[in-house]
């Protein structure tokens, strides 16, 4: 299921920009800064020393556990 798998991108401040998190459902070979960080806030030469900045990690998580723990919870 493409909703249990995403790949988060933490990208802290750049020059005058903020720091921001991107989440995106996207293959594992395709988590990475330049797949998805969209919009990128930087222009085109900044590109790759912003991307280099930030953190990118490929998630697997079951929606059904998450629910029914939600569940459990109440």
């Amino acid at each position: 299921n493409s909703e249990d798998v995403r790949c988060k991108c933490i990208c802290p401040p750049y020059k005058d920009h903020s720091g921001h998190i991107y989440n995106k459902n996207v293959s594992q070979k395709d988590c990475d800064c330049l797949h998805v960080v969209e919009p990128m806030p930087v222009p085109g030469p900044d590109v790759e020393a912003y991307c280099l900045r930030c953190e990118c990690k490929y998630e697997e998580r079951s929606s059904v556990t998450i629910k029914v723990s939600g569940v459990t919870l109440l």
